[in-house]
């Protein structure tokens, strides 16, 4: 069995989310209280308790989900003897997964990851005026037919692909006209389902420029190490273990593609048939299981979840 970790991105989180770890064990609660100590907040809190509004922010989903994540890898690596370097071939995560993985492989640490996520949400946030942008999802097509359906509906302004999640499930980014343009042109073509989303602004798409630098700027600011195991990079769907290449695929996520149904045939081509997604939620579960289907995959993030994880020691 070749295993890759996988980790969720924003969408994933809910109300209550790791609480039943963090009161099963120690090493989850030091993982939130060292989120809570980088942010200067109790984020932890408002994970277990919310309000939900409060938690779906971008500012906060996005370092939510990465301690989730990493609190479920620490769990693993005490009680059920994990160990990345030797157990797993490669990581990978979905959008603001990648900081994740990056943080689980050691490129940077979970205070790091904290404070990048949150600088990142709030970037996302500013780059475009409210109501200016907007997302829609395109259920059916694939990339290549959503790409082709996106250019259309641009008309001078921004539409482009930001996420190729798989399984039929392509999301376009861009201004609210051309955005509202493509839904009835997929409609016209046939495409079996066209919804817009209810996000806060319309991310990976090149309307992020701003929040691009602003990441540059941080991420230049961060002393980046090369992580034990390979990370498959959202917008180059191939794995990279030097920290400027690194650098530069992070800086580059923010306007780019997602392209979540490459990297997992990647890491499959590769030689991975078994995939763990830790921490909230289990849509990348479901997303690897439509796109290879002979892979096993699994979601990894309750005290029950970590009882029937493999013994690996």
């Amino acid at each position: 069995m070749t295993r890759a970790c996988i980790f969720p991105g924003q969408g994933s989180q809910s109300v209550g989310m790791s609480r039943a770890l963090a009161d099963a064990f120690p090493q989850a609660r030091l993982v939130f209280e060292e989120v809570d100590a980088a942010l200067g907040e109790n984020l932890s809190r408002l994970m277990f308790e919310g309000p939900a509004d409060e938690l779906t922010l971008t500012t906060n989903a996005q370092p939510a989900l990465m301690a989730a994540s990493l609190a479920t890898l620490r769990v693993l690596e005490a009680e059920r003897g994990l160990d990345l370097g030797r157990d797993v071939a490669c990581l990978a995560g979905h959008s603001l997964g990648e900081y994740t993985a990056l943080a689980a492989g050691g490129t940077f640490s979970i205070t790091d990851a904290a404070r990048l996520l949150r600088l990142r949400g709030a970037a996302m946030q500013r780059a475009v005026a409210p109501g200016a942008g907007a997302m829609a999802a395109l259920i059916g097509p694939d990339a290549e037919t959503a790409g082709a359906i996106a250019a259309e509906a641009a008309g001078g302004e921004v539409c482009e692909v930001a996420n190729d999640n798989g399984a039929g499930q392509v999301v376009l980014s861009g201004t609210k006209a051309a955005v509202e343009r493509a839904l009835t042109i997929a409609q016209a073509r046939g495409v079996r389902r066209a919804v817009m989303l209810n996000v806060s602004a319309p991310f990976h798409c090149s309307l992020m420029g701003p929040a691009a630098e602003a990441m540059r700027d941080a991420l230049s600011g961060v002393a980046l190490r090369a992580p034990v195991v390979p990370v498959y990079a959202n917008v180059l769907a191939g794995p990279v273990t030097d920290p400027e290449a690194i650098r530069a695929a992070l800086v580059a996520q923010v306007t780019g593609t997602v392209r979540w149904r490459e990297c997992v045939l990647a890491m499959a081509s590769a030689g991975v048939d078994s995939f763990h997604e830790l921490g909230a939620g289990k849509v990348l579960t479901g997303l690897v299981k439509r796109i290879v289907p002979t892979a096993g995959a699994g979601a990894v993030g309750t005290p029950e979840d970590i009882a029937s994880f493999p013994d690996l020691r």
